[in-house]
């Protein structure tokens, strides 16, 4: 677990689509930035796909060097049950990595069921998951510092 007053943040960000990542990512990034987190103190990680996103969660959680994660991503419904499979075992994974590490992990995963829908989630607005993800660790840090 990381010392309380640590301000380094980590984000994982799953890949398989590319432009909803970089989205994503612009939105967790401006997050941290509003907060006062400056742009060294966010360390970027890219995995794969969503199943990836515990792992990564979990191995920059137990290195000690960050206060949270964001984990940012999307699934997208398609023809097969790979798509519950996935959105299932990361949410998960994510979850199991922050309750077993005490480290904040968020879910920042778009699960939908079209391009369409992720577009809508994933850029600036209401629906901005990237900035909601960065938000709830940061909500939770807080929360972490003022029980510690």
């Amino acid at each position: 677990m990381t010392a309380p007053g640590a301000r380094r943040f980590a984000v994982v960000v799953a890949r398989f689509y590319e432009d909803l990542a970089d989205r994503l990512l612009a939105g967790a990034l401006a997050a941290f930035a509003e907060a006062g987190t400056g742009e060294r103190e966010v360390d970027v990680f890219d995995v794969p796909g969503a199943f990836e996103l515990p792992l990564a969660a979990k191995l920059a959680a137990e290195s000690g060097r960050y206060a949270g994660v964001a984990c940012l991503g999307a699934v997208i419904r398609g023809e097969t049950d790979h798509y519950i499979y996935v959105c299932s075992e990361s949410a998960r994974g994510i979850q199991d990595v922050q309750l077993t590490t005490g480290v904040p992990c968020s879910f920042g995963v778009l699960t939908v069921d079209t391009f369409e829908q992720a577009l809508a989630r994933s850029g600036a607005g209401k629906r901005d998951t990237g900035r909601h993800a960065a938000e709830a660790v940061l909500a939770l840090v807080r929360i972490r510092d003022a029980v510690a």
